[in-house]
């Protein structure tokens, strides 16, 4: 009794619903906005006084709870979005953690550069990329984002205010990175760029008939592309099972580009918000709905799937290119008011094509298609949680209504249970379902040990935690 007196003399208004980005999950926290370093520290010895528990949060983009903190403080740290330093010569920024990649990439590409690793949207923020760890469509050739951070500040829940690179504090340096925000709050980011000599990517594309052929493109492929990246028709079954198409880019050389400096301005990589520059992008979503169920979206893969037999070669911009979950806005909105759930899933080369023809099989045999999946080509990283392995990643997208919530839950446990067998990983920004059992499997003791105990170190008061914490190591 005494604690929900203490938490009233939070503003009532700070107290809100708030959702993963699939609208799957939900959770009510406390909301305190953060705009300097001062604040966060503020933020702490509050929280200490009325004995809540703390999570940040950016943009919230995230598909489960990670940044989700039923009954406890969330900061919000998309306030803290300053560009702080950019040297246009060198290709090195700092910049505070609630900058987005929209910011950072229309910072620095009509300079001649790019960022080396963005995900499907620009709508993150560099906290929450370094929290999980990103990876994009060329994990395969540069790794995740954390591989080109040079320095970080954060500071922790014990007040201290450090920097880490990998050379200074090393050790927090690789748990941070991948550390879902609890061992401490990203202050600011030093990353370096990629340099660019046009706003165009080539991109070849191609179709597979099946798993067998949609991995082993992947695989041979990769080496001679910058990026690579799958789109896989989960409703096909039978003989079909796993056809899609490919879609590898390579960055333009050093005079491909008649045009450079007009393909590098903002104005070039700009995402039209008008379809046929008539219906509004926004409204799209209203439309779609309607076929946002199994036969519908049989439909939909079946005559994507055909429209792509064709092999070509097209030039695309980058922002065209890398940010497919911008192109329609609220596209998730789509699915309902259940929402979706995104299972994503690491497979070593070896074992991947079996273990995805038994889980997607398993999503037919019990009515629950995937409606999206989306491949990609891998290789592992020094992060202390990573989730990367020498092979593939698929990402499928489950619709979620009142009926299926139990049933759709319980088959993604089993193919938590499918992927550990095969000696793959798990994705914490993207999976909702899995267990600590499973964490432990995959992870391992030791991983999990050592990771305990940074957050001793640098939480003694256990004062960082959120639901995605509680649900996996608590």
């Amino acid at each position: 009794m005494s604690k929900v007196i203490t938490t009233m003399s939070l503003p009532l208004s700070t107290f809100a619903q708030l959702e993963n980005f699939g609208h799957s999950l939900k959770a009510s926290s406390y909301r305190i906005c953060i705009k300097k370093t001062e604040d966060i520290w503020e933020a702490f010895e509050l929280a200490k006084k009325l004995g809540l528990k703390v999570t940040a949060r950016g943009t919230g983009i995230s598909y489960n709870d990670v940044s989700l903190n039923g009954g406890g403080i969330l900061l919000d740290m998309s306030g803290m979005n300053q560009l702080l330093e950019w040297d246009s010569s060198s290709g090195v920024i700092r910049c505070e953690s609630g900058v987005t990649l929209q910011q950072l990439w229309r910072c620095v590409e009509p300079e001649g550069w790019w960022p080396p690793v963005v995900s499907g949207t620009m709508k993150t923020t560099l906290g929450g990329c370094l929290s999980t760890n990103i990876h994009g469509k060329n994990n395969f050739q540069v790794g995740p984002i954390g591989e080109h951070v040079l320095e970080f500040t954060a500071m922790l829940a014990n007040g201290a205010l450090i920097t880490c690179s990998p050379k200074e504090n090393s050790d927090l340096f690789h748990a941070m990175i991948s550390g879902l925000g609890m061992l401490g709050i990203f202050t600011s980011i030093t990353l370096k760029m990629k340099r660019i000599h046009s706003g165009l990517l080539s991109v070849d594309a191609w179709h597979v008939p099946n798993l067998n052929r949609h991995l082993s493109d992947i695989c041979e492929n990769a080496p001679h592309y910058d990026y690579i990246v799958g789109w896989l028709d989960t409703t096909a079954r039978g003989d079909s099972l796993g056809r899609g198409q490919i879609h590898a880019a390579r960055q333009l050389e050093e005079g491909e580009d008649p045009n450079p400096q007009k393909t590098m301005q903002l104005d070039y990589q700009h995402l039209p918000d008008r379809l046929f520059g008539v219906m509004p992008k926004s409204l799209l979503h209203y439309f779609m709905n309607p076929f946002v169920n199994n036969l519908g979206m049989w439909g939909i893969n079946t005559a994507r799937y055909v429209a792509g037999l064709r092999r070509h070669t097209f030039r695309q911009s980058h922002a065209e290119f890398h940010f497919l979950l911008d192109y329609i806005p609220n596209w998730e909105r789509s699915f309902g008011r259940g929402g979706l759930i995104q299972y994503q899933s690491f497979l070593p080369k070896e074992t991947a094509e079996d273990a995805w023809r038994e889980m997607i099989g398993i999503s037919h045999q019990r009515g629950l298609p995937s409606y999206l999946g989306v491949t990609k080509r891998h290789r592992p990283d020094k992060f202390l949680l990573t989730h990367a392995v020498d092979g593939f990643s698929l990402a499928l997208d489950f619709k979620v209504t009142d009926k299926n919530r139990a049933t759709l839950s319980r088959m993604l446990q089993d193919f938590d249970n499918i992927v550990v067998k095969a000696g793959g990983r798990l994705y914490f920004a993207k999976n909702s379902e899995t267990s600590a059992e499973v964490a432990r499997t995959f992870l391992g003791e030791d991983t999990i040990g050592r990771f305990k105990e940074l957050k001793k170190r640098c939480d003694p008061d256990g004062l960082l935690e959120s639901d995605l914490y509680r649900r996996v190591f608590g």
